[in-house]
């Protein structure tokens, strides 16, 4: 396991599902953790079961001065800002463009492309301070191809991807800058997107997902110098080899 002793990780959308799971992986890796989630009672139930190591900020990551309050908060409490995890994510409106909520279609936005914008926004001034840290999206399949009925996610997604390539091409001299593409992960997520019915993830049974454990050990692996060839690019979990160089086996 990467020692993560002293280090400090930042991890959006930590009240449930991969973000939750990140957390009490990097705990177990030694690092300080800071959640960040709307969920004050989860967030808090978690960061309790990880001790004194672990920081709760109830955080609308959609909000720049909220993000940037939540880093603040980081520094205050443990000196330093080491990873930063996009992790927070929302999924509907689903549906046809011609049909959606223009309000919801906009907050998907919102959460999903800025919340990644004003993470990085304020941990980069001080990762670059630092001289150095890692900053990680989570990404998706749907960055990479539309769906009907799902155009504000993959939109959503595809922006934040770009972003995040940007993001390595201005920084990533200095910072280690990438996105991880879990593929389909057994969350509260899978179980909203198969009530939904639209598309083929809706069709997947449960046991066709991986754990949330998985995509958590690989963000810890890709805190480690194993990945450092993969700087600036976007890891897929649906790659066999990929998932063997982890060391993850169903």
């Amino acid at each position: 396991m990467t020692d993560m002793t002293a280090k400090t990780v930042l991890i959006t959308g930590a009240s449930r599902g991969i973000g939750a799971a990140a957390a009490r992986t990097f705990a177990a890796a030694g690092a300080n953790v800071v959640l960040v989630a709307r969920s004050t009672l989860e967030i808090a139930d978690i960061a309790g079961e990880i001790g004194d190591r672990a920081l709760a900020i109830p955080c609308d990551v959609a909000g720049w001065s909220e993000m940037a309050r939540a880093v603040q908060a980081t520094l205050d409490t443990f000196g330093r800002l080491d990873v930063l995890i996009g992790n927070a994510g929302i999924i509907e409106p689903i549906g046809d463009i011609a049909e959606t909520d223009p309000a919801g279609w906009t907050r998907v936005i919102d959460v999903n492309l800025k919340g990644v914008y004003h993470g990085m926004r304020a941990a980069i001034p001080v990762m670059e301070a630092q001289g150095g840290g890692t900053i990680i999206t989570i990404s998706s399949g749907a960055a990479h191809r539309p769906l009907p009925g799902w155009s504000a996610y993959c939109t959503s997604k595809a922006a934040a991807k770009m972003l995040t390539d940007s993001a390595h091409a201005e920084h990533g001299e200095t910072l280690r800058i990438m996105g991880l593409s879990p593929g389909t992960v057994a969350t509260q997520m899978q179980r909203d997107i198969k009530a939904s019915g639209v598309g083929p993830v809706a069709q997947l049974d449960w046991e066709d997902h991986i754990p949330p454990e998985w995509p958590a050990k690989a963000l810890l692996w890709m805190c480690s110098p194993e990945a450092d060839d993969l700087r600036g690019s976007e890891l897929s979990l649906r790659d066999e080899g990929l998932r063997a160089r982890i060391g993850l086996t169903a």
